[in-house]
């Protein structure tokens, strides 16, 4: 019978590591970090007898057993004559050894040269580290994303020169939505068709590596039954990555502005993007930071 993986964090040993860590002359890598992260767990934290081991950690059957393969081709897989494991076998491998986010993407890179997909987190608000980063934006607007690109934080200058989210319904804060369905948003901007090309191929090229294929798959039936125009884009299958540029506007109050935009993945969150407008000239950024101002302060 197979042990279920504890609900705890297990416990790992603090001792001297008779396994050493993957070094430039190693060759065997994938072999000696499987050995070094097996060696580490705690046998007592799976329900395993301490007892009689020569030593420390779980045995490579006791591995297989909980990753439900062969004992023998895992004997291999360390001692490198295993083959190229597939994603699945290496999740659950990565399961039975109860690797960390970090130590599961390693895992990915020494067996398959390549990064796991990501794993979509659901709802998870983002860290009060990265709020105070985009407050500290203060002329430049700025907002983080998630792979269906809802609107999950921003700062103040995101509310005056692009959309007050704090005022929309969660529902509503996707950058998609707002660009198809909101005549609005859909006025401010000088070159709303070509921009409306580039995002949906930039939708569908990281909707692809978002590990949320349902909820990205409602997300593209909610925007075509409401808009004609993005069914039609989706429709050309165009896939672009999303490169640096230049969003020019047509502001209410501020008139014409522009903005170089770049964007980034959130380290630890693979499932967050944080885009940031940096005003692309010193009359720009005066701009914003007569929006910022109380109405009373304001310039005329």
């Amino acid at each position: 019978m197979v042990t279920p993986p504890p609900t705890h964090e297990p416990m790992r040993h603090t001792g001297i590591d008779t396994n050493r860590m993957p070094g430039p002359d190693d060759k065997n890598p994938l072999g000696t970090y499987l050995k070094n992260r097996r060696a580490k767990l705690d046998p007592v934290a799976f329900g395993l007898p301490a007892s009689r081991r020569r030593t420390p950690g779980l045995r490579r059957e006791e591995v297989a057993q909980r990753a439900n393969v062969s004992a023998t081709w895992y004997t291999w897989l360390e001692q490198g004559r295993g083959g190229t494991p597939s994603a699945d076998v290496l999740e659950r491998i990565a399961g039975a050894l109860s690797l960390t986010a970090a130590e599961r993407e390693h895992l990915f890179l020494l067996a398959q040269h390549r990064p796991p997909e990501v794993r979509y987190e659901g709802d998870r608000p983002v860290s009060p580290q990265l709020q105070r980063l985009l407050d500290s934006l203060e002329s430049s607007p700025a907002l983080v994303r998630n792979v269906t690109w809802d609107v999950v934080a921003w700062n103040r200058a995101a509310t005056v020169v692009l959309t007050d989210y704090a005022q929309l319904p969660p529902e509503r804060r996707n950058i998609l939505r707002l660009m198809f369905c909101e005549p609005r948003v859909r006025g401010h901007m000088t070159n709303w068709e070509g921009h409306a090309h580039f995002m949906v191929a930039t939708f569908r090229s990281s909707a692809a590596r978002s590990g949320a294929a349902e909820r990205v798959a409602a997300l593209v039936d909610q925007l075509a039954t409401e808009s004609a125009e993005f069914a039609a884009l989706w429709r050309e299958h165009d896939v672009r990555e999303y490169v640096p540029g230049t969003k020019h506007l047509r502001h209410t109050i501020a008139g014409p502005m522009a903005f170089d935009y770049s964007a980034f993945l959130v380290e630890g969150r693979p499932d967050l993007g944080l885009v940031i407008y940096t005003p692309a000239t010193p009359a720009d950024a005066e701009r914003v930071r007569q929006l910022l101002l109380p109405p009373s302060a304001a310039r005329p």
